[in-house]
């Protein structure tokens, strides 16, 4: 049997995966998902990693695979001397690896992590024998929330659900729980995405539903082009087999899935702030709807939840009402009913770094969203908070932050600026909403970034106000991860209150 013929053979836990040589690049948790699978399956593992977790290289030789550290900017001896059949990639490594670009040229198969997990979703089934039913999530904003709140209604519901990929649990992890599953709900990053529209008939996905929430620039480096970053998600609604839901007020997104091959009879489910139209979901006189999944949804509406209830527990900025109307779409193509949503709603709290309000103190709001990494995230939050004194910079990944600031740059009352890039974030203002002062904090002492950001946002406060950490930017040209960085602006929050304030300084403006 050729190559070819085995890899298009693998479709089944049970399927001979004895002896195939794989190599897997990257250790972090999902290659180690990955290596612990295909161990377990029999297959003969090399992982090549530029560094390593020390639990993850102790285990390693435990489950059967081999380790081999070191530089990967160009091709190692251990990977060509060990001839792999398939070549299966962490997210991190770009189409422009040199490895990658090596498997390419020498025709060994690529798959990602998804990929694999598809062909062996059968290992644990429902009681109809079965596999779960999976339901994707991708888009530039929101994925995580959505995936935890699709998960969280789809439970309500009855269901057992899951939440894994992008979100921080491996999908493989999920396929494999001894506990089973009814839906997977898998969150996408446009890397994952790439590396899925390599795979072939046989490793292709056929999902419940999928949606890409919305679409603007990033990852333009990993990419390439906004094309190729575009083309990547889109990938999430192919073979759909219900529902394609899509964000009406996203023009990118309906023509995603207008162009997209999904299987007859799937459905095109739209969702926005406005009046729905059959089936669509959406917003009418402060009650969010449902006219999608009701037989007479030419004439009737369903009743999810209320504006006011998702008030009551912090998901009503506008943003976040789209999530939920993506996430219930979601739930309601698998049956979910809408009281069961409505509960679920009000139980649930969103992840620490997302629009948290981390204190109230003496007229002063204090928000962390430092998960929002780019343009398009920091413009939903500025927009729910108008006014706002901006904590923004960072690493821009090679996305231009001008538009973002003359779009709502100049509704912020002011604007502290961040980051090893700070330049390209003073030029912005100084050309599109020079009427903000802008003020500067240093890059050098990385520990006293966030400590000198809410001494200067409190003296442009000056006891009534908002202070919101929205970057716009990754966070790794100071700091270990978005966490990180709101970790870090709470406790200079916090210090800053226990303080007494005495230390308030307003700095100095840039001058334009």
């Amino acid at each position: 049997m050729s190559t070819d013929e085995r890899l298009s053979a693998l479709t089944s836990w049970t399927s001979d995966w004895r002896g195939l040589r794989v190599a897997v690049l990257g250790l972090s948790m999902t290659g180690f998902s990955v290596a612990d699978t295909l161990t377990e399956l029999g297959a003969d593992v090399l992982v090549l990693s530029e560094s390593a977790d020390e639990e993850y290289a102790r285990l390693l030789p435990v489950i059967g695979a081999r380790l081999e550290l070191g530089s990967l900017a160009a091709v190692p001896e251990a990977l060509t001397d060990f001839a792999p059949e398939v070549v299966i990639a962490s997210p991190g490594f770009s189409p422009s690896h040199p490895v990658i670009r090596w498997a390419q040229d020498a025709g060994i198969e690529i798959w990602g992590d998804i990929e694999l997990a598809w062909r062996v979703r059968d290992k644990v089934t429902r009681d109809d024998g079965t596999p779960a039913d999976w339901v994707l999530i991708t888009g530039t904003n929101g994925k995580t929330t959505t995936t935890q709140m699709t998960a969280s209604l789809l439970v309500a519901g009855g269901l057992r659900a899951a939440p894994c990929g992008n979100i921080g649990v491996p999908v493989l992890d999920a396929v494999r729980d001894p506990a089973g599953f009814d839906v997977l709900v898998v969150e996408f990053s446009s890397h994952q995405l790439w590396y899925l529209g390599l795979s072939r008939p046989e490793g292709q996905l056929f999902p419940h539903a999928a949606v890409c929430l919305n679409l603007a620039d990033d990852h333009l480096v990993w990419h390439g082009s906004a094309a190729a970053y575009r083309d990547a998600k889109a990938l999430v609604y192919r073979n759909t087999r219900v529902a394609c839901v899509y964000n009406k007020a996203d023009e990118e997104t309906r023509r995603m899935v207008e162009d997209a091959e999904v299987v007859v009879g799937a459905r095109a489910i739209g969702f926005d702030l406005g009046v729905p139209g059959p089936s669509d979901l959406g917003v009418v006189e402060g009650l969010l709807v449902d006219r999608a999944f009701l037989d007479d949804r030419a004439r009737s509406a369903l009743e999810l939840t209320t504006i006011a209830d998702l008030e009551r527990v912090g998901l009503a900025a506008p943003h976040m009402v789209q999530n939920i109307l993506a996430a219930s779409a979601l739930a309601r193509s698998l049956g979910v009913e809408p009281e069961a949503i409505h509960a679920a709603l009000q139980g649930f709290t969103l992840d620490a770094h997302r629009i948290q309000v981390i204190a109230r103190h003496e007229g002063i709001t204090w928000i962390d969203d430092s998960k929002a990494t780019n343009p398009h995230a920091a413009a939903s939050s500025l927009r729910a908070y108008p006014g706002s004194v901006w904590v923004v910079g960072g690493d821009l990944k090679g996305v231009d932050i001008a538009d973002l600031v003359a779009d709502v740059g100049g509704t912020a009352r002011a604007a502290v600026v961040i980051g090893v890039e700070r330049d390209v974030v003073v030029t912005a203002f100084r050309r599109h909403a020079p009427t903000v002062p802008v003020f500067e904090v240093d890059a050098g002492d990385t520990g006293e970034v966030m400590n000198r950001v809410v001494e200067i946002a409190a003296g442009i406060v000056d006891g009534e106000g908002t202070v919101l950490l929205a970057p716009a930017a990754a966070s790794f040209d100071q700091f270990s991860s978005y966490a990180d960085r709101g970790h870090r602006f709470a406790e200079a929050v916090q210090d800053w209150i226990e303080r007494g304030n005495a230390d308030d300084s307003g700095g100095t403006p840039s001058t334009f």
